[in-house]
């Protein structure tokens, strides 16, 4: 995949909020960081969250050159520790879910960082089958069902590209609700 790719994947559910907040969850080397940035322009801040130092560094020295005028805070953390986030307007987390073994608490405890009506975007492989590089990948109707339970709303496919990993992998748009729905999990425990 190249940047038009990555731009196509999320442009869909970025249009209409070129401004705003937004974080990059999980952004490695930043392909999708600068996306974000490219379809944010100058009216949009930007959170870019990843475990590996030297990636994040990367990105900056990427970012300073490529769109100078975006605002972008780089945070080393590790996306399981108990990472609190300002709240934000979007999220994007691109190949970066299939690493969470807790994905539904994960997802529940996202939720909570994006303002009601702000958006999440998820890139991920179309498969629920995964291997030792994409231990938990889960498919597009897989996360239908999912982020109903987290506590998303008009989750709908944005995108798809082909992958010679896994067969393709694809974008979805979701909506956060009001943050009263609780997960199923959550319920259960009760």
């Amino acid at each position: 995949m190249d940047h038009a790719d990555h731009i196509a994947l999320l442009r869909d559910g970025i249009a209409g909020l070129s401004h705003g907040a937004w974080a990059d969850l999980g952004s490695g080397a930043g392909a999708f960081t600068l996306a974000l940035a490219d379809l944010l322009g100058s009216g949009g801040s930007i959170v870019s969250v990843d475990r590996d130092g030297e990636a994040l560094a990367t990105q900056a020295r990427l970012m300073a050159a490529r769109f100078p005028d975006t605002s972008v805070r780089y945070l080393r953390a590790d996306l399981l520790s108990q990472l609190v986030v300002e709240p934000l307007d979007g999220v994007v987390m691109a190949n970066a879910l299939h690493f969470m073994p807790d994905r539904d608490g994960f997802l529940c405890r996202l939720a909570a960082w994006i303002r009601p009506g702000g958006r999440f975007i998820l890139v991920e492989y179309d498969s629920d089958r995964g291997n030792r590089w994409v231990p938990h990948p889960l498919s597009w109707d897989t996360w239908r069902a999912i982020s109903v339970r987290a506590g998303f709303r008009d989750t709908r496919l944005i995108g798809r590209v082909p992958s010679r990993f896994l067969g393709s992998i694809y974008s979805a748009v979701s909506v956060v609700g009001d943050h009263t729905v609780q997960s199923t999990r959550d319920q259960d425990d009760r």
